[in-house]
């Protein structure tokens, strides 16, 4: 059993008026979620939808090819499966988790049919869908015109916005996955971040030293993500 507090570290479920909040808190499991953990796959029918507390969950595209790239990153600060309850039922992409840890799930149904019946929790959830679109449509624009170096410090941030401290657990591999870049690139750039004391790497850490710097070392992507987040869901459900 878990103390009904302990679900509203995240945000989402904070932000939910009182009469919601006890409506959903019954259809609500903690559930611990193992490094790279596959929550949805395309294609398959969304069954439950998982809103992180200390996990953070990668949404990813994979390629014929083998290639891959990380679209978008999903923390404490919202829900995995919009689909569900955007009436697609089903995700184009797989959400895998990258950072281990908590959440909680609940059946899509059961969001889905408050999303229908409650318009402050149709506001809220929509106001979050625009910022996770935001945030896909940047990485977008980031991947393509910005330096490896500018995205890798960006994605940094990003992680480390959606986890609890400093210290990332990832590999190099992981992060050229991610950015969808070869590996030899990533460890290049991390090295000129490294010998700038931004962050610190070994065996497959990534501890942030300097987040004001690797703040100025990235392209302004960073800042219109976080920006967004902030004004679209800063207010809970208010009109």
């Amino acid at each position: 059993m878990f103390r009904p507090s302990d679900a509203r570290s995240n945000h989402l479920l904070a932000a939910l008026p009182d009469s919601e909040w006890f409506r959903l808190l019954p259809m609500l499991e903690r559930v611990e979620l193992p490094f790279e953990r596959v929550l949805h796959a395309p294609g398959v029918p969304i069954e439950y939808v998982y809103f992180p507390t200390t996990a953070v969950v990668a949404l990813v595209h994979l390629l014929q090819d083998g290639g891959s790239s990380t679209v978008a990153l999903i923390g404490s600060e919202g829900v995995v499966g919009v689909e569900a309850f955007l009436g697609g039922r089903s995700a184009p992409s797989h959400a895998v988790v990258q950072g281990a840890g908590e959440a909680f799930r609940m059946a899509a149904h059961g969001l889905r049919d408050e999303f229908a019946r409650c318009p402050a929790v149709t506001r809220l959830l929509l106001r979050y869908t625009q910022a996770l679109i935001t945030q896909m449509s940047q990485t977008v624009v980031c991947n393509r015109h910005h330096s490896l170096e500018q995205q890798l410090c960006r994605w940094l941030l990003l992680n480390q916005d959606r986890l609890q401290g400093s210290d990332l657990v990832m590999t190099q591999e992981s992060a050229a996955n991610a950015l969808g870049v070869r590996r030899e690139g990533v460890t290049e750039a991390a090295h000129r971040l490294q010998d700038a004391g931004l962050i610190h790497y070994a065996r497959g850490h990534i501890a942030v030293l300097d987040r004001r710097g690797l703040q100025e070392r990235a392209c302004e992507c960073y800042a219109v993500v976080a920006s967004e987040y902030v004004r679209l869901l800063s207010a809970g459900v208010a009109t």
